[in-house]
């Protein structure tokens, strides 16, 4: 009798491993040494002075003291004239397609598709790695390219950030995340019918939930309120309802997924603040209550700040449609004060960007607009590492210790007296491996 063909296949895979004898040794650890002339191992205290980072097999061994000899085949990096602190985290990005570019993207949309989208996104993981970001949240991008770039980075087959996906934005019909607004009625058709990130009531949104869960997602983003840069006149109010809001929440908490919002109106923020989300996007528009909110829940402020300069500079160029113009200059007008009274008043903050409406690459910008608006250069930094890695659930990023990821950057100066010379990043190692070494350059100028 003939073996089934899945019994012939498992015996010939098995076959080499039954008959090999000899004990398979594991390698020996990889063992470098980083000296430190300044060392910020801990965003939020003092740095400390002449350090050494021992990185063995991508986790963080020990810190000394001084300028310590390497052992015996340990490789040895000289940053003992640089300011080293941990790699830094940006919680809002979009790798997915041209970014920054909105004009060449509405040209090109007729003649690229998603296998161009997915080459741009592996080179907007480089550039964003290369600007020292080593941990990224990407919050709305096509849910299985994004998936592929993920675990490609995690095996090590291309270069780019630790990525956290949400797979696409949830969003009732016609909000923010509707990519069928304004478009053509054929056009409209075919896309409607592949948005299953599209919900209307409670248990419609918790299947779009489940949808991104199957997809891959580990976290979830949900169109609280309407946005800058849908092709829709709606404004920025209010689109989803507070039991939608909850469904959302509550599902995907059940799943173990954080949620975020993306909001931008008084209205949604405190729905979805209500509804127990873990961090709120933008959040354009503030009140009392809002931000009493905010710290009587718990959550996250993520400000991105630098979207609705870019975003406005965009509108008025001609570059984004009409409807747009409008909602870009209101949201510019209010962001900054109102993310001063928040600051202000003790809300807890986490860096993000929006890059994707901004250059790839650019991201480190965002920390001279926080400053700007009344943080410190020190509590902007602890905002892009420890209070990141906690809104993420992640104890293994966000400092420099014993047991800790190897993602270390360094940078000429101290940031501490200008978070400007994060903008431009001198060193990158992602998970104990240099991906940047001093002198080096990011990737083509195309990629950013």
């Amino acid at each position: 009798m003939t073996k089934p063909f899945w019994v012939a296949l498992a015996t010939t895979i098995a076959m080499p491993a039954l008959a090999q004898t000899a004990p398979v040794q594991p390698p020996a650890p990889k063992t470098t040494y980083i000296q430190a002339g300044t060392l910020l191992d801990r965003p939020g205290r003092p740095p400390r002075g002449n350090s050494t980072i021992v990185v063995r097999d991508g986790k963080v061994a020990e810190i000394r003291d001084g300028f310590a000899t390497p052992e015996p085949g340990a490789t040895l990096i000289d940053l003992r004239d640089a300011f080293v602190l941990p790699g830094l985290i940006d919680m809002h990005v979009h790798l997915w397609g041209i970014g920054g570019d909105p004009m060449r993207a509405r040209l090109e949309a007729m003649t690229r598709d998603r296998f161009d989208n997915q080459m741009t996104a592996v080179a907007n993981a480089k550039t964003t790695l290369a600007a020292g970001f080593t941990t990224v949240r990407d919050l709305g991008g096509d849910p299985r390219g994004i998936r592929a770039l993920r675990d490609a980075i995690d095996a090590g087959v291309v270069d780019g950030p630790t990525i956290i996906n949400a797979g696409e934005m949830v969003s009732v019909t016609g909000g923010h995340g509707d990519d069928g607004n304004g478009l053509a009625e054929d056009f409209a058709d075919m896309v409607h019918a592949k948005e299953i990130n599209l919900c209307d009531g409670p248990d419609d949104c918790r299947r779009a939930v489940r949808a991104q869960v199957a997809l891959g997602a580990r976290v979830i983003k949900f169109a609280a309120t309407g946005g800058v840069l849908s092709n829709v006149s709606g404004g920025l109010g209010r689109a989803m309802t507070p039991e939608e809001m909850r469904a959302i929440i509550d599902t995907a908490h059940a799943l173990g997924r954080k949620v975020a919002a993306h909001s931008h109106a008084t209205e949604g923020t405190r729905a979805a603040l209500e509804a127990g989300v873990d961090s709120i996007e933008h959040g354009t528009f503030l009140d009392d209550e809002t931000i009493r909110l905010f710290k009587a829940k718990g959550a996250y402020l993520v400000p991105t700040e630098i979207a609705p300069v870019a975003a406005l500079a965009q509108a008025r160029g001609g570059a984004l449609p009409p409807a747009t113009i409008v909602k870009a200059e209101e949201a510019a007008a209010a962001m900054a004060a109102n993310h001063r009274r928040a600051y202000a008043a003790g809300v807890k903050v986490a860096f993000g960007t929006d890059t994707g409406v901004s250059k790839h690459g650019d991201n480190a910008t965002e920390f001279a607009l926080m400053v700007r608006n009344g943080l410190t250069p020190d509590q902007a930094i602890v905002a892009a590492t420890t209070s990141a890695a906690d809104l993420l659930g992640r104890d293994d990023l966000g400092t420099l210790a014993p047991g800790k990821t190897a993602d270390i950057i360094a940078v000429s100066g101290s940031p501490l007296q200008d978070v400007r010379r994060l903008e431009r990043v001198d060193f990158v190692m992602h998970r104990g491996v240099v991906a940047k070494a001093r002198g080096e350059e990011p990737g083509p100028p195309a990629a950013r």
